[in-house]
């Protein structure tokens, strides 16, 4: 799949039709010390382990591509909805 680098998308906070800049998007990294990660890796110590059964068989063949569109006029940021692409180029 290829998109343009900048696209002509409605900006909510200008309210008008504007030249926004497209990014993909990229998970940050995981914080070690959030709640979750804490109780997950309590529940993985000791006798049994894992906790829930780790999947082997995947069913989808590709990835979901968010998009980051950024304002050039005021520099808010807007996500898309998820895209299945096997591959995603930004031209």
């Amino acid at each position: 799949m290829k998109i343009k680098k900048e696209l002509r998308k409605f900006c909510p906070r200008c309210k008008t039709y504007t030249v926004h800049t497209v990014s993909l998007y990229k998970r940050g990294k995981d914080n070690k010390m959030a709640q979750g990660t804490r109780r997950y890796r309590r529940k993985k110590t000791g006798y049994g382990s894992q906790p829930k059964p780790i999947q082997k068989r995947f069913s989808k063949v590709t990835k979901k591509a968010m998009f980051r569109l950024r304002c050039k006029d005021c520099n808010y940021t807007l996500q898309t909805k998820g895209v299945r692409s096997k591959r995603v180029d930004i031209v």
